[in-house]
């Protein structure tokens, strides 16, 4: 079976993780199951699956602690399950990494619908471009240098700090120079939801951008505003 279609389900919910484990078996998935997420974590790392179904309430560690400590380490795509409507969990999830959650109860045909799409994400981010020196993994344009893996971003060979999510978003805007991507887009590449006109998450993550990256909020030229469009990337202005 193709490694891009291995899945490990973290549940301590033994019915439903048996169940989504079954389903996703019959999906064509090489599926494997932890109760927990201690035993869970080794494993994770060492194995990189595709996708990481991680429940959020854990008993022991929890499903935002685990997410923090594999991030930096696991290249695959996490989507968190969560039975909490609060928001504060779910924005505190994607900050962390997490590529998108689904609330409970799950409907699994739902479920495998937003796992391949994590799936074709990553499959279209890592679609090198021709402007640059690209690769799956690297990005690099005039004194900009993107490291997908480690989630390193340099600037004139200095370190810029960013959150996990605020790298993706210059990921995906550097993957598609010189082409407008519309918050519809992005919001459904970094949260798999359609944009409702109102959501600012991506305007607030692009002003956090421009700021780390040394760029004129009144006047930016690196990542600028087409308005009623939505954003893009000058692969000649680093």
């Amino acid at each position: 079976m193709s490694p891009l279609q291995s899945l490990f389900i973290v549940e301590d919910d033994a019915k439903l993780r048996l169940m989504l484990a079954e389903y996703f078996i019959k999906h064509d998935f090489d599926v494997k199951i932890f109760e927990d997420g201690t035993s869970a974590i080794d494993a994770i790392v060492e194995h990189q699956p595709a996708i990481l179904l991680l429940d959020l309430m854990l008993p022991g560690t929890d499903g935002l602690t685990i997410c923090r400590q594999i991030r930096s380490k696991y290249m695959g795509k996490v989507l968190i399950l969560t039975a909490s409507d609060d928001d504060f969990d779910h924005v505190a999830a994607l900050e962390i990494g997490a590529d998108d959650f689904v609330s409970k109860p799950v409907k699994p045909r739902v479920l495998l619908a937003r796992v391949r799409m994590l799936m074709r994400r990553g499959e279209a981010v890592n679609v090198s471009s021709d402007s640059g020196s690209n690769s799956a993994n690297l990005l690099c344009y005039g004194q900009l240098t993107l490291n997908r893996p480690r989630k390193i971003c340099l600037l004139n060979n200095q370190q810029v700090t960013l959150s996990d999510s605020d790298f993706d978003l210059l990921w995906i805007l550097a993957s598609f120079p010189d082409q407008v991507l519309s918050r519809d887009v992005l919001t459904k590449a970094l949260r798999g939801i359609e944009y409702d006109g109102l959501d600012r998450t991506i305007d607030n993550k692009v002003v956090t951008l421009r700021k780390k990256l040394g760029d004129s909020s009144a006047t930016p030229k690196r990542i600028i505003t087409v308005r009623g469009k939505g954003y893009l990337f000058v692969p000649d202005s680093w």
